[in-house]
């Protein structure tokens, strides 16, 4: 059984407002994708990387990952036009080299501080229960709003959770999903595990961590390159 890692690189990053997409940004002199697939890169479960790639930087991810030795990439694809069909086209390509039984890791390129613990427990979790999502608990208040500045209730924040990736899937399962998706006429997921549950299917939850987060504002790059840098107190257990 091979596990295959799918990098979610096809985004422009409208958000961070700058030249170069975000997931393409240096820290330390190292793309925030290169350092996302090093995680799956130095994993001993994890056989293949594969990309979907923003179009118009195929060329430069694949000069970034000889630079710095990712000799796992086998596959980068032009991504779609909205996440959802990112990840079909991805999956699709897959489907071209590896049998349904095989485990597809799917992970934002920009989520680049994604631990060896995670991706082993969404590994087993995939392997026991068909789908797994990386979640932490939701720590602050939630609260709903019509207009977006007045809030007269609050939901439970016992009752959700913040969703991560990985997301493990077995690659047949999964493409089939996305098929009945696409003939449901449900195009604008938020993801896999969105379509999943969208078309019926459950979504088994693994423990992620507050460090493995997504950098999508410029705040994020510093929070990033802070943590790179920084040693866990010795009092702390």
């Amino acid at each position: 059984m091979n596990k295959i890692a799918l990098i979610l690189g096809g985004g422009v990053g409208s958000r961070m407002q700058q030249d170069i997409p975000k997931q393409f940004l240096t820290v330390n002199d190292c793309p925030v994708i290169i350092y996302t697939m090093q995680a799956f890169q130095n994993h001993p479960e994890i056989d293949v990387i594969a990309a979907v790639c923003l179009e118009g930087w195929e060329n430069v991810l694949k000069a970034y990952a000889r630079q710095f030795n990712i000799t796992k990439l086998k596959h980068i694809v032009k991504g779609g036009d909205n996440r959802q069909s990112s990840s079909r086209i991805g999956l699709y390509e897959l489907e071209k080299y590896y049998a349904p039984g095989d485990i597809v890791l799917i992970q934002d390129g920009n989520r680049p501080l994604t631990s060896a613990k995670i991706i082993s427990d969404c590994i087993a979790v995939t392997q026991k229960y068909n789908c797994a999502c990386a979640a932490i608990p939701c720590a602050d208040v939630m609260m709903k709003t019509e207009d977006g500045v007045i809030s007269a209730e609050q939901y439970p924040r016992d009752k959700l959770k913040v969703g991560q990736t990985p997301r493990g899937f077995f690659l047949g399962k999964v493409c089939d999903v996305h098929r009945r998706a696409l003939k449901a006429g449900i195009t604008d997921s938020i993801g896999s595990h969105t379509l999943m549950m969208e078309m019926g299917e459950p979504v088994y939850l693994y423990p992620g961590a507050e460090k493995n987060f997504k950098i999508t504002t410029v705040e994020d790059i510093e929070i990033f390159k802070a943590l790179l840098n920084s040693e866990k107190p010795k009092y702390l257990k």
